[in-house]
């Protein structure tokens, strides 16, 4: 499962998932690794606690379709503890993130993961794993593309390519490559 979550099925290159903090938070490993670490804890506990919030208050009141709506607000309430716990322990992360950590709130890889997990009918830890191990490959992605861009910075691109349009092409080709690892679980 966990090189399965990481490289064939990767919640961006793969399932399309968080794609916005993919562009806009890979100009920088650091910062990268930063969105990374942030996407990987919150999707680990949102998992959790959604988990739970469908196992025992939506499934059994029949409260179902509120799905949605329960997951975003328990995502909410994780980022805002993120973003608390990064401008008090760690200013320098938290101002390089900026506008990108507020948004995981509405990243959707956190709530496919969430959902996901759900809908795979995963036990409490195979869930928490499973989103773990997504947000890894999410951290992979995001720290891969931001390597190739600081690259592309001091490389020669025609100029109707530099910007979002090399960024783009250079995203089409990971996800290209990622494909290849497919092959490797049956």
């Amino acid at each position: 499962m966990l090189i399965a979550a990481i490289f064939v099925n990767n919640i961006i290159l793969a399932q399309y998932l968080g794609c916005c903090p993919f562009v806009g938070c890979s100009k920088d490993r650091g910062v990268a690794v930063g969105m990374g670490a942030a996407v990987t804890f919150v999707a680990s506990m949102a998992t959790a606690f959604t988990w739970l919030m469908q196992k025992y208050v939506l499934n059994p009141f029949g409260l179902g379709y509120l799905q949605t709506l329960v997951f975003i607000l328990v995502i909410a309430s994780l980022v805002q503890f993120v973003e608390m716990f990064l401008k008090k322990m760690v200013p320098p992360l938290y101002k390089s993130l900026g506008i990108f950590l507020p948004l995981i709130t509405t990243n959707c890889a956190v709530l496919g993961l969430a959902i996901l997990a759900q809908r795979n009918e995963f036990g409490l830890g195979v869930a928490v794993f499973y989103a773990f191990a997504a947000a890894l490959g999410f951290t992979l992605a995001l720290f891969l593309m931001a390597g190739i861009r600081e690259r592309l910075i001091i490389s020669r691109v025609p100029k109707s390519m530099q910007g979002t349009s090399i960024g783009l092409v250079m995203a089409g080709l990971m996800s290209l490559t990622f494909f290849a690892f497919q092959g490797m679980i049956g």
